[in-house]
C-alpha cells in the first residue's frame, strides 16, 4: 500500500489516477479515500488525481493521542501528500471536514494551490453557537466510544443527509457502511482534536479576505447549516465563485455527482484558462446604478 509520512511521522494512506496538473480531494468526517470514487474515476481523464485517508481513518495510521489531531494538522497533512509525490501546486478539493483544511491550505499555502473548492463547510460556524457544536461534538464521541456501527448509523442519518438518503437510497446505504468501517478511537479524536478546536470561520474573516487563489464554494440548499457559512466565504474571499445546488444537503459529491463534477470541471476550465479573477469590486455595492466616480473602475 502507499503511504505519505507527515512531518510527525504518522503514515497517511493515498491513491492516484490521471497525469497532468494535480487535483487532490479531501473527505469529510463521515467519509474517507473511498468517498471520491466518483471524481476520481471522472477527473481522472483530465487531471492527476490523489485521494487519501486522512490520520485517524484507516489504512491510514491511527495515533492514540488526542493531541496528535488538529486543524493544523489536517491542513498540513494535506501538503505532506503534496510533498511525498513532488507535487508543487495542485487544485484542492474539501468536503465539510475537509472544507475546512481546504480552507486553511488556502490561508496558510496560497503557493501551493491552483484553485479551491470548498463544499459543504460551515457548520457548527455560526456566532453564537460554539457551546451547542461543542456539546454535540461530545454527545457524537460518546456515542462513538460505546459502538462504532450503531454511532456511524446515526451520524449518516443527520439532518443534513436526509435529502441523498430520499434521492438515492443505494448510494446512501453504501456511504453509511462504509462509515461503519471506520476507527471508533481515530472518529473520537478527530471529533475532539479536529473539529471541537478548529476556529470558527466568523473567527477567519481577515484571513479569507487575503485569499486570492481562484475558490469556489459548493453548498446544497438543504444544508441549513452551511449556506450561511458558504455566503460569509463567498462575501469574504475576493475571488470565491458560490454554487447553491437545488434541493441538496451535505453530501454534495455523491448525491449530486453529475452537477457536482460538472461545475468542478467547468471552474477548472475557467483558471487554466485564466479568466476565473478578483471580483469586480463595482458588484459588491448596493443600488441600482453605477455611481459616476465608479465608471472608470475599469
Amino acid at each position: 500500500m502507499p503511504y505519505a509520512t507527515t512531518n510527525d511521522g504518522v503514515e497517511l494512506y493515498y491513491e492516484e489516477a490521471g497525469s497532468g496538473h494535480a487535483l487532490i480531494f479531501v473527505h469529510e468526517f463521515a467519509g474517507d479515500w473511498r468517498s471520491w470514487e466518483p471524481q476520481m474515476r471522472f477527473f481522472s481523464r483530465y487531471f492527476r488525481c490523489i485521494t487519501f485517508s486522512a490520520r485517524g481513518y484507516p489504512p491510514s495510521r491511527v495515533p492514540e493521542d488526542v493531541s496528535r489531531y488538529s486543524q493544523a494538522r489536517a491542513r498540513d497533512d494535506v501538503i505532506a501528500v503534496l510533498d511525498h509525490l513532488k507535487i508543487d501546486r495542485a487544485h484542492v478539493v474539501g468536503l465539510s471536514m475537509g472544507g475546512f483544511a481546504t480552507l486553511h491550505v488556502g490561508i496558510a499555502y496560497p503557493e501551493r494551490v491552483r484553485a479551491l473548492v470548498i463544499a459543504g463547510c460551515g457548520y457548527g460556524a455560526k456566532p453564537g453557537m460554539k457551546q451547542q457544536f461543542h456539546d454535540e461534538i461530545e454527545t457524537s464521541a460518546a456515542l462513538f466510544e460505546q459502538e462504532m456501527a450503531q454511532a456511524a448509523r446515526r451520524y449518516t442519518i443527520s439532518p443534513n443527509r436526509v435529502p441523498y438518503q430520499n434521492k438515492d437510497p443505494r448510494g446512501w446505504a453504501e456511504f453509511a457502511r462504509q462509515m461503519e468501517d471506520h476507527s471508533a478511537l481515530g472518529a473520537i479524536n478527530t471529533l475532539r482534536g479536529v473539529m471541537k478546536e478548529r476556529p470558527a470561520l466568523w473567527e477567519l474573516v481577515e484571513e479569507m479576505q487575503r485569499i486570492t487563489v481562484p475558490a469556489l464554494i459548493v453548498c446544497g440548499d438543504e444544508d441549513e447549516a452551511c449556506l450561511e457559512p458558504s455566503l460569509l466565504m463567498k462575501r469574504a474571499i475576493p475571488s470565491a465563485g458560490l454554487l447553491v445546488v437545488p434541493r441538496a444537503g451535505h453530501t454534495n459529491n455523491l448525491e449530486d455527482t453529475e452537477v457536482f463534477n460538472r461545475a468542478l470541471l467547468d471552474f477548472f476550465t475557467a483558471v487554466e484558462l485564466g479568466r476565473w479573477g478578483l471580483r469586480d469590486p463595482r458588484s459588491t455595492k448596493p443600488g441600482l446604478l453605477i455611481e459616476p466616480k465608479d465608471q472608470a473602475a475599469r
